[in-house]
C-alpha cells in the first residue's frame, strides 16, 4: 500500500514540474529558484492592471515606463548568475 501512495506521489509530482516551470527539482539551484520567483513576481505585477497602476503613481511615472522597466527587469531579476563549479 505505501509503495503505491509514493508512486501517485511521485507521478503527481512530475506532473506538477511539468505543467509549471517555477516549482524546481532537486538540482535547482538557489541562484535559479530565486529568478523564477522574481520573474513569476514581475509578470505577476505586469499583467495586473491595478499593481502597475498603483507602482506608477508611487514612483511618479507613466504607466508604460513602468511596464516597461518592470520587462527589461525580467531578464536578469538577481544579476548575473555566479560562476558555474566544473
Amino acid at each position: 500500500m505505501s509503495s503505491e501512495l509514493r508512486y501517485t506521489a511521485n507521478t503527481q509530482l512530475e506532473h506538477l514540474h511539468a505543467r509549471y516551470t517555477g516549482t524546481g527539482h532537486a538540482d535547482l539551484t538557489k541562484y535559479e529558484w530565486l529568478t523564477h520567483q522574481h520573474r513569476d513576481t514581475l509578470a505577476s505585477i505586469v499583467g495586473h492592471p491595478p499593481l502597475i497602476s498603483y507602482l506608477a503613481i508611487a514612483d511618479g511615472e507613466a504607466i508604460g515606463r513602468v511596464k516597461f522597466e518592470m520587462t527589461e527587469r525580467m531578464l536578469q531579476p538577481c544579476g548575473p548568475p555566479p560562476p558555474k563549479d566544473e
